[in-house]
């Protein structure tokens, strides 16, 4: 399988509001194959099609010690979420190094489908509940630090647009054959 890019905030492309998905093909469970690989190599816990810059509604998530129980979201829809606030340390893959409190929902209950289309329900709570409501943001194009004070959300910005320079100079410079 192969390792996607996973896009790195600020790039607008991850505020682009993800599409259904209509084909459960071989195509389809490739992708899901190499989130999965990509999610697990970088490391986390879960990674959206948006997060790789494939619009479509599709989530993975493993929140196990010993990551052998992927779970795959296709078209979620989250159907109830209890009153009961929870915040949790986020992080993401997008946003690497990153870490602050989001209030949540503590509890939800999703309907999504799985690889092969089959519609499935589930309820969730703590980490998982908290990555299912993450994950999805994603498809409709918000990143968690949106959830912030402008000012917390502004340093970030700022904080990730000197490290993408820096990656974007260093690829550049292997690109060019020189050592940096």
């Amino acid at each position: 399988m192969a390792l996607l890019n996973i896009l790195r905030y600020p790039d607008p492309r991850l505020h682009k509001v993800a599409a259904p998905v209509t084909e459960f093909d071989a195509g389809l469970r490739t992708l899901i194959a190499d989130m999965a690989d990509t999610m697990y190599d970088a490391p986390g816990v879960g990674l959206a099609a948006s997060q790789v810059d494939v619009h479509k509604q599709l989530v993975v998530i493993d929140i196990t010690e010993t990551k052998d129980h992927l779970q795959v979201f296709i078209n979620p829809q989250i159907t109830w979420a209890s009153e009961e606030k929870q915040v949790y340390d986020e992080g993401c893959l997008s946003v690497p190094g990153v870490y602050d409190g989001v209030e949540r929902p503590s509890r939800v209950k999703v309907k999504a489908q799985d690889a092969d289309g089959k519609f499935f329900e589930l309820e969730a709570d703590g980490l998982l509940s908290v990555c299912i409501q993450h994950e999805m943001d994603h498809l409709q194009g918000k990143v968690f630090v949106e959830y912030l004070s402008p000012l917390k959300r502004n340093r970030i910005k700022a904080r990730m647009v000197k490290e993408n320079r820096g990656i974007e100079r260093e690829a550049a410079l292997k690109a060019a054959g020189r050592r940096y």
